[in-house]
């Protein structure tokens, strides 16, 4: 009997029309070889990038060197005449002294420096928003909104995932499919989600969920998944493979993480941004937080949407065509990508070699130095994320970065990286071996003051000397010190502050509803700021020493830390912060308000930690209108429907239901 045909099955991914990809070895990556090959001429040598801002970016990075290291200098200067000038009697005595006083200054130096560098970051990117934006703004370059999109500027939207909720993953990418379609664009973009998942659960609830969203969408031809039998080389990995399978097809590619969400308008607009500007390889938006409940993750939204322009406006304003990429939110240029930006790993040994962790930073390095801009677009709406739902996520998170952008600063001596990306490479560093700075100058600190109360002074120190020598101690100078760099830490806060309440303040929940977040958020910072202190220096030692870290997908829904969670993770700063108190109320207890901004922070770190993690908390800050933010004031659709598609899914089958 003859068989009759079934009803058609869709395919998965789309036709392979396969390109080969190869990364480029790095060859020697010290500073002596970088150093030989400038003295012969051999290092590459990198044009501006074309258009109007051609040039600006070295005069505007030379003023900004200056306007670093000249504050930086004088503090160390005024610090090194506080110091006590006291003479023992013994030689040894003095000698560990003065080594110690100079290992604080240049610790000072260092950190008042990158500091410094901060602070002139978000006082220009105040000014810039004050006045409207930068006029080199890649933004300017679009065509209007109304022109229809090229035919042949096809794009990509790629999801990579691994082990994630399946749930929120497909709530969000449904919100961004109906938002380009409510944007008549559907024809320009295709949706592909790239499995790395290792759960067989997830995994059936993976294609289950697929399954049903193209078939609510009617996006066979539009909507793809793929999923990878082998896991190398982790997200950029799983691009690596996307761009070798199917990157030929396109013109452009959106990468988005696990909770990300996008409006249609955003993505034409970065698309148009990238006809207009073919000199461009990468443009990064800057996401806004949204979609926690949690007190911690409701203060950390709150900071993204108060201070985040500010600081992001001055990082455009001092880097311009080469800026950051976030490895999210941000379109790029498949064929330069595709050509250029293949990742090898790092030569050597250890701990610091082998396959890159932090992918995106040097992915824009490597654009750049293909010679093509790297932008990020600060004033572009319609670009969302989420942020950790509590501290010790947080710092989960943070351990990973932490190891990747150590090992990226090894490239900071790389064949033709431009300087602002060598840079980028060694702030990356910085953010996290300020840590052990901070934690050495505090250690430093303690040691002098106690030995200057436990020695003996003396006086007299030369044979025939009339007038004694006299310790010298300058507490108006100290006070002065203290004051400016607690200016440097907190004025750009305030400014951001004042921007926002100009220009919004009702999204806020009202001017003094919207000072008096600032000020709660600022002192939690000031709380946290030796806890994360504390955890970021324990992650630069595992990654110097090759301690074992596992990759493993952030939280993606409100969670609370238990108690018992709390006293695992921050007993020992408690102990530590105890100990220290102790030591300094023993043995000079006059200096101990000087410690409570840094010791407060550690005594509290369990209750902190636990009572940040309650959304309820969150939720009844919101109901006081605290740390409002215009995503929750006047919330955008595709934000709201994130919300309800992830609330209102259906039960997702598991491996045993699949069998």
């Amino acid at each position: 009997s003859e068989r009759k045909p079934g009803p058609a099955v869709s395919a998965a991914a789309p036709p392979i029309l396969r390109t080969p990809m190869a990364p480029r070895r790095w060859g020697r990556v010290g500073p002596l070889s970088w150093m030989l090959r400038r003295l012969f001429g051999l290092e590459l040598r990198l044009t501006d990038v074309d258009g109007p801002a051609r040039g600006a970016g070295r005069r505007r990075r030379f003023v900004l060197l200056s306007l670093s290291l000249g504050p930086a200098l004088y503090a160390t200067y005024v610090l090194s005449g506080l110091l006590p000038k006291v003479v023992t009697a013994n030689e040894t005595v003095d000698t560990a002294i003065a080594w110690g006083e100079s290992g604080l200054l240049v610790l000072f130096a260092l950190l008042t420096c990158w500091l410094a560098a901060g602070f002139w970051t978000a006082v220009m990117g105040f000014f810039v928003l004050l006045r409207g934006g930068d006029r080199h703004l890649i933004s300017r370059s679009a065509v209007s909104a109304d022109a229809v999109l090229p035919a042949a500027a096809r794009t990509a939207i790629v999801m990579p995932i691994c082990n994630e909720d399946v749930r929120r993953v497909f709530a969000g990418l449904r919100a961004t499919y109906e938002s380009v379609a409510r944007a008549h664009a559907l024809d320009h973009f295709d949706f592909y989600v790239l499995s790395d998942t290792s759960n067989p659960d997830v995994c059936v609830a993976e294609l289950d969920a697929w399954n049903a969203l193209r078939e609510d969408l009617d996006a066979e031809s539009r909507l793809f998944y793929r999923h990878r039998r082998r896991r190398v080389k982790r997200k950029s990995g799983n691009i690596d493979d996307f761009c070798r399978r199917w990157g030929a097809k396109y013109r452009y590619m959106v990468v988005l993480d696990a909770d990300s969400v996008m409006t249609g308008e955003c993505l034409t607009t970065l698309v148009r941004l990238m006809e207009a500007r073919p000199d461009a390889g990468i443009i990064q938006t800057a996401p806004h937080a949204v979609g926690r409940d949690t007190l911690h993750a409701r203060m950390q939204q709150f900071a993204n949407h108060v201070y985040g322009p500010v600081f992001t406006a001055g990082l455009h304003y001092w880097q311009l065509g080469e800026s950051h990429y976030w490895g999210h939110n941000a379109i790029i240029r498949l064929e330069p990508f595709m050509k250029h930006c293949v990742l090898a790993p790092l030569p050597g040994r250890g701990s610091l070699a082998g396959e890159i962790l932090s992918h995106d930073f040097v992915e824009a390095a490597l654009m750049r130095r293909a010679g093509y801009g790297v932008w990020i677009a600060y004033d572009l709406e319609g670009s969302y994320e989420e942020t950790p739902p509590n501290l010790l996520e947080e710092v989960k998170r943070d351990r990973r970065w932490c190891h990747g952008n150590l090992m990226n600063a090894r490239l900071m001596f790389a064949r033709g990286m431009h300087p602002v990306h060598r840079w980028v490479f060694l702030t990356g560093a910085l953010a996290y071996l300020s840590a052990p700075l901070w934690l050495g100058f505090l250690v430093l600190s303690t040691w002098l003051l106690l030995a200057h109360v436990n020695v003996e002074p003396q006086y007299f120190v030369m044979p025939h000397q009339l007038f004694p020598l006299w310790p010298s101690w300058r507490p108006e100078h100290a006070v002065t010190l203290f004051s400016a760099v607690a200016a440097v830490l907190f004025l750009p806060k305030i400014m951001a502050a004042l921007l926002a309440a100009v220009r919004s303040a009702s999204s806020y929940g009202g001017v003094a509803r919207l000072m008096l977040s600032v000020l709660a958020e600022m002192l939690m910072s000031a709380l946290l700021a030796p806890v994360r202190m504390l955890f970021h220096t324990q992650f630069v030692f595992a990654a110097l020493l090759g301690w074992s870290i596992h990759w493993k997908s952030p939280a993606r829904a409100d969670k609370s830390t238990p108690l018992m969670q709390a006293l695992r993770r921050h007993g020992l700063q408690t102990a530590i912060g105890l100990a220290w108190i102790g030591v300094v109320a023993w043995k000079a207890p006059d200096v101990l308000p000087w410690l409570a901004p840094v010791a407060a922070g550690l005594l509290l770190a369990i209750p902190i930690s636990v009572l940040t993690s309650y959304p309820a908390l969150g939720l009844l800050a919101r109901k006081v209108k605290l740390f409002m933010t215009p995503d929750e004031t006047r919330p955008p659709r595709e934000v709201v429907e994130t919300a309800q598609y992830a609330r209102n899914a259906r039960a997702l089958p598991r491996f045993v239901d699949a069998v």
